[in-house]
């Protein structure tokens, strides 16, 4: 039996990918699946995606786009980090595109693919020539050429034809969800980067360089920065029903794809005055009912979320976690409300009339709803609803 589990609607991730469509039409849709998509699943996410119109997938590693093609993914897969040269054989026999920033991950890539072209191809018919991308660093300085290298490194992609071919050349926003705290759009990085990308178009076209596909777009360029949406947008955290930053949320009408859920394990009655958890940093100031739940901060639930004021749903209503969250349980007070072993606990979703979104627990630990979903390990069980 499952001691926490984690639904996925595959609907909302293929009402998700329809409306980031519809929206960034004629823009193709690139779906980013990188961490096990986002903490989703990222095999299950990937074939709802490309059912609903996605028509590529990106990774972070080489090994993430492996895993895509031994479960029979067959669109084409971006590797979105430049992949170590060691890693470039595996790349070109899985027919990966890899992203590519420095003349070592050029050449490495040519030498790849020459060692494997002419043998039998392998499982995904590898070695018949390896798409590369060319990523431009326009001011998020994480990676990627730096501008007046662009020109230079793509030459050297394209007379490397027909080993190597140049499918795009492409940038990323560091701050295209900005939002001031009355909710305008704050536009002027975003712009300065879009800018620079342009320049550096301008400049390959007059090399006499063709670019058969622009991107720039996040999920939070796709949605609020209509000239960033060129020819493919890239969607990650939207494709999963959340928004890029609490500013930008309800923007679009995206459905959250994951609930996170479990049941109590534990009930007990607690007097006044007693304290719970490791370090006994919190006291009960009135009795109370305290029920435990079977997870914990190795199954992703933040240990500090006790005390910026986190809670569970219990009963249909919020119920705030006593003491130091453990490695395998937590303990929340009910108050003096009937509680049961087994009755549902929800850590993400909605309960009743009451929710707690991953944006709530983010807010609590001042992160990001990106990292509250990363962060559920695999010992929460993913269960997967299909769209009817």
């Amino acid at each position: 039996m499952s001691r926490a589990w984690a639904d996925v609607d595959l609907g909302a991730i293929a009402h998700n990918v329809r409306v980031l469509r519809e929206l960034a039409g004629p823009a193709e849709l690139c779906a980013v699946v990188k961490a096990n998509g986002y903490g989703h699943g990222a095999v299950e996410v990937a074939r709802a995606a490309v059912a609903a119109g996605a028509t590529r997938l990106a990774v972070a590693q080489v090994a993430e786009g492996v895993a895509l093609r031994e479960a029979g993914l067959a669109v084409p897969i971006w590797v979105l980090s430049e992949p170590d040269p060691a890693e470039m054989a595996t790349a070109v026999a899985a027919v990966l595109e890899p992203a590519v920033y420095s003349p070592t991950a050029i050449d490495a890539a040519v030498a790849a693919e020459a060692a494997a072209a002419g043998a039998d191809g392998g499982a995904w018919g590898g070695g018949t020539g390896l798409t590369v991308h060319l990523k431009i660093d326009t001011g998020m300085h994480r990676v990627g050429a730096a501008p007046d290298d662009a020109v230079a490194l793509a030459r050297r992609i394209v007379e490397a034809a027909p080993g190597l071919r140049l499918g795009s050349v492409w940038t990323h926003l560091a701050c295209a969800d900005a939002v001031s705290p009355d909710g305008d759009l704050l536009a002027a990085v975003t712009e300065a980067q879009l800018a620079c990308y342009e320049r550096v178009l301008a400049e390959l076209a007059a090399a006499g360089i063709d670019v058969p596909l622009r991107h720039a777009a996040n999920s939070a360029g796709t949605i609020a920065h209509p000239s960033a949406r060129y020819d493919v947008v890239r969607c990650g955290i939207a494709l999963y029903g959340l928004p890029p930053a609490p500013g930008m949320a309800g923007w679009v009408p995206l459905r959250p794809a994951l609930s996170w859920r479990t049941r109590v394990s534990f009930v007990k009655r607690v007097a006044a005055g007693e304290s719970i958890s490791y370090g006994h940093r919190r006291t009960l100031n009135e009795p109370a009912t305290v029920a435990t739940v079977p997870v914990g901060y190795a199954d992703g639930l933040p240990r500090g979320l006790w005390a910026n004021g986190g809670s569970m749903l219990v009963g249909g209503r919020r119920r705030p976690i006593l003491g130091v969250v453990t490695m395998d349980q937590t303990m929340v007070d009910c108050g003096d409300d009937p509680v049961q072993v087994g009755d549902e606990a929800v850590i993400i979703g909605t309960q009743d009339d009451e929710a707690i979104t991953a944006d709530d627990l983010a807010a609590a630990m001042g992160t990001i709803n990106y990292e509250i979903c990363t962060s559920i390990s695999p010992r929460v069980t993913r269960r997967y609803r299909r769209p009817e």
